[in-house]
């Protein structure tokens, strides 16, 4: 394995395969094998999903709700799909910690820093719900923050494309993909790779970023094992 410890982010748009709205099962369940295969290779594993497919507060403030109130409703949906992630795993045979930035005992763990480290040196998988448990930031910035926290070597974040490219790939069939981009370059051009916040975050403390196809079965693996698919975004 290249990497010892990664953060993989995922989006909860990712989770509807093919659906509309919510969550498909058999696309939580690819997800949950990739990981197992990876993590039965002995790297350490800690996710951070989105929450997009049941409630996005950006959109709700823009309808007239209030920010903080939208985005703690945003923070519940991702509980929802860490839950779901987090049975899915254990269905598969891997032992896994949900971490919430919101208290919520009932159904998973508050979140310590040293707590989240000790779980994945024992070998379990990390889901950390909630984002940071602070409205007007993003799961990316969740994602960028806990992979700092953690030391992880790299942000993994899995997506529907297979990379950044010079325009959205969907709606420009003339746009290239770059293999290998730095921080300044994002910037520079104006790229959409994450949120600011998150970004700075990730450039600040040298944390690398791999933006990647996660639908693809495999992708995760190849990743992993230091194949260069996918765009690496580094100092």
């Amino acid at each position: 394995m290249k990497y010892k410890r990664i953060l993989l982010k995922l989006s909860g748009e990712s989770l509807m395969g093919d659906k509309q709205y919510g969550i498909d099962n058999e696309r939580v369940k690819q997800y949950a094998e990739d990981i197992k295969a990876v993590h039965d290779k002995g790297l350490e594993i800690a996710i951070v999903i989105g929450g997009g497919n049941i409630f996005r507060g950006l959109s709700a403030e823009k309808s007239g709700m209030d920010r903080a109130q939208a985005d703690y409703m945003g923070m519940l949906a991702t509980v929802i799909n860490s839950m779901a992630l987090q049975d899915a795993l254990e269905k598969v045979g891997l032992k896994t910690r949900l971490l919430s930035a919101i208290k919520m005992e009932q159904i998973c763990e508050p979140f310590v820093r040293r707590r989240a480290v000790r779980h994945l040196e024992k070998g379990r998988v990390v889901i950390f719900g909630a984002g940071t448990g602070n409205p007007y930031f993003t799961t990316d910035s969740a994602a960028a923050l806990r992979a700092i926290e953690i030391n992880a070597d790299a942000v993994l974040k899995g997506t529907r494309v297979d990379g950044i490219y010079t325009a959205d790939p969907e709606k420009d069939p003339t746009a290239t993909k770059y293999s290998e981009i730095t921080f300044r370059e994002v910037y520079a051009k104006g790229l959409n790779v994450m949120d600011m916040t998150a970004f700075t975050l990730c450039e600040e403390n040298k944390v690398p970023i791999i933006v990647f196809d996660m639908n693809k079965h495999g992708n995760f693996m190849k990743i992993a094992n230091g194949e260069e698919i996918g765009t690496l975004v580094q100092g």
